[in-house]
């Protein structure tokens, strides 16, 4: 079998990064990924996260990948999908580095790690979405090599 990242989980540092990454499949993984995940996503709490990530990786293929540095430094949730428009291909859910270490790379690093798995897997594209008043998010994509390709359209089923 070809070893990708999903066969090969933990994927050791090379030179020049400063941690590791690791594909989060322990609950204890997942759980250290929560403190970093908040700064994202605080309408989160602590005690449904767990819970929340198994139910997505089991019904949506959800995975949580993160940079370690002896502690959580960035975080990422992603799905591998396919579609009719865009054919195989690796969607962002969320990317996150700890407010105290961003503009050190750990961001950087995961998103490179993510272009990597998903052309090991096999993907055609890669796809996010990104809030219209995320300016700096935006900013690191662009300088990622991203385009803005599309509008996404939103309604709210319930209030």
């Amino acid at each position: 079998m070809r070893e990708t990242p999903s066969t090969r989980w933990r994927i050791e540092p090379e030179a020049e990064v400063r941690g590791r990454i690791i594909l989060a499949q322990e609950d204890h993984e997942i759980q250290s990924c929560y403190p970093v995940m908040a700064e994202l996503r605080p309408h989160v709490q602590a005690e449904e996260f767990l819970a929340r990530v198994r139910r997505q990786s089991g019904s949506a293929g959800y995975k949580l990948a993160f940079l370690t540095d002896g502690e959580a430094k960035a975080v990422a949730g992603f799905r591998v999908v396919e579609c009719l428009a865009w054919g195989k291909f690796l969607y962002l859910d969320d990317l996150v580095a700890k407010s105290s270490d961003r503009s050190k790379g750990y961001g950087g690093e995961l998103f490179d790690w993510l272009v990597e798995y998903a052309r090991a897997e096999g993907c055609e594209e890669f796809h996010l979405n990104s809030r219209v008043q995320r300016f700096d998010a935006h900013r690191f994509y662009l300088n990622k090599r991203m385009f803005i390709e599309c509008h996404h359209f939103a309604l709210k089923l319930r209030a």
